[in-house]
């Protein structure tokens, strides 16, 4: 018996409420609003960790970042962080289970190549890095990656040699094209393939002006809690800069703009999938890595607690096999491996460290929770820690999230601040405007945080 394909989709930096069918934003995506009648939609999905490398990580390995050693970006000088060769990931395992795998788009999980002045034969430069045939692809046969890049305009992959292949069109087209020719070339196999597409990533000016022309009469509304001065990544990293009420709405125009591109070639794939008579047997997920904050709370990009950064889509397809339409369970990326090899009928390895959730896709609500994290990641930071003697995996801030209520443990970025503990109610509190603040005292959420972090031997509390 011919088992289920997979088809797993996911972008970069794409949050949950920027979808048509969501009625949160005004964004154009009328072949998700189409496909979300006929899958299941999780309204409560979050990162694991709303940074690129350790949430891709976590989705391949169903592991938590202190876990699987990617407790930050991939980038020059930092000791070990990169997806270890003997993790056991998704690929690994479908690989061992007979099934054609690819893996296509922004990969970000290997050491880059070019540190301390070296020029490696890749080419790859700053973040980037060739992934060469091998255990460091974990079980994708079929490869057409790149490391760590943001040129979608003139983007670049590697596939069995170190020698670039240079592109001149957008990135999301270009991976479409590769995936509907990788499908078409195993559609008589079990094939698992994975497309990631980089977009809505910043920059924000590499989006195709015919999507961003779609947006030209559409009425943006600004969300409450949208801060235009004084705009910075929460890690403070980047010089303060801020947007007039014009620059701004032209922003989410193009951040827009490239999720209705991301749309419409989805929609392509759909469309194969379906007139060749494999859109039943195929398992289709649609997520991402991560949120993007878009000035709310005056904060750029991701790497906080807040939903805009943390929450992100999770839409998922299978003929007739999952109940359609709208599911309250908490899923978080640490539970996608265990939740997918489960409807696959596959055991999970015992390194996996997430949820199988898989029986929310007959209909059920199943009680669960979100443990999500973010880690110093600063080269500088994580120095002055260690010369101070301190470990720099106790700092950065871990939350826990139900389906009602948020709760952060923030021990801050460095050794002074003080540390800080709060709620917020989910439904009550739609933009996080109203932290409530907590004292010394046991509370159910520090209890279930402290379990955690001894059964997955994170610090946190030994700061």
């Amino acid at each position: 018996m011919k088992k289920p394909n997979l088809l797993f989709l996911f972008a970069d930096q794409w949050r949950r409420n920027a979808i048509g069918f969501m009625n949160k934003e005004e964004v154009l995506t009328p072949n998700l609003d189409n496909f979300s009648k006929e899958a299941m939609t999780f309204t409560n999905a979050y990162s694991t960790c709303p940074l690129c490398s350790p949430s891709r990580a976590t989705i391949l390995t169903g592991k938590y970042p202190i876990s699987h050693g990617v407790i930050t970006n991939c980038k020059p000088n930092l000791d070990n962080v990169y997806l270890k060769e003997n993790e056991i990931t998704i690929g690994d395992v479908l690989k061992k289970e007979g099934y054609s795998t690819g893996y296509i788009g922004k990969w970000h999980l290997d050491d880059p190549e070019a540190q301390n002045g070296n020029t490696p034969i890749s080419g790859a430069k700053n973040w980037d890095a060739y992934t060469p045939p091998g255990p460091k692809r974990h079980g994708f046969d079929f490869w057409y990656s790149y490391g760590a890049d943001d040129n979608h305009f003139t983007p670049h992959y590697w596939n069995n040699s170190p020698e670039q292949i240079k592109v001149n069109k957008w990135s999301v087209e270009h991976e479409t094209d590769i995936a509907l020719d990788f499908i078409s070339k195993n559609k008589d196999d079990n094939f698992a393939l994975f497309v990631s597409w980089n977009p809505p990533h910043t920059p924000l000016d590499q989006i195709p002006q015919e999507y961003v022309d779609l947006y030209k009469d559409i009425d943006i509304k600004i969300r409450e809690n949208v801060v235009l001065d004084n705009i910075i990544d929460h890690p403070k990293t980047i010089e303060p800069f801020s947007f007039t009420r014009e620059k701004y709405i032209d922003m989410v125009k193009r951040y827009y703009g490239a999720i209705t591109g991301i749309d419409i070639n989805f929609q392509r794939i759909i469309k194969y999938l379906k007139d060749n008579n494999l859109f039943e047997d195929t398992i289709v997920v649609v997520t991402a890595d991560h949120g993007e904050m878009l000035c709310s709370h005056g904060l750029w990009s991701k790497h906080v607690w807040y939903d805009e950064s943390l929450s992100v889509p999770f839409i998922v397809s299978y003929g007739n096999n999952i109940k359609y339409g709208f599911n309250e369970t908490v899923l978080s990326g640490v539970d996608i491996m265990p939740t997918l090899l489960s409807i696959l009928n596959i055991n999970i390895p015992n390194s996996v460290e997430g949820k199988d959730l898989s029986l929310a896709f007959q209909g059920n609500y199943i009680e669960n929770t979100a443990v999500t994290m973010c880690y110093p990641g600063n080269q500088n930071l994580i120095k002055t820690l260690k010369k101070e003697g301190k470990n720099p995996l106790a700092y950065g801030w871990r939350s826990v999230i139900s389906k009602d209520e948020t709760y952060v443990y923030f021990n801050s970025y460095d050794s002074k601040s003080p540390q800080e503990e709060f709620i917020y109610k989910n439904k009550e509190d739609e933009y996080q405007l109203n932290p409530i603040y907590l004292d010394k005292n046991e509370n159910k959420w520090r209890g279930i945080l402290k379990t955690w972090a001894e059964n997955f031997k994170d610090p946190i509390f030994k700061k």
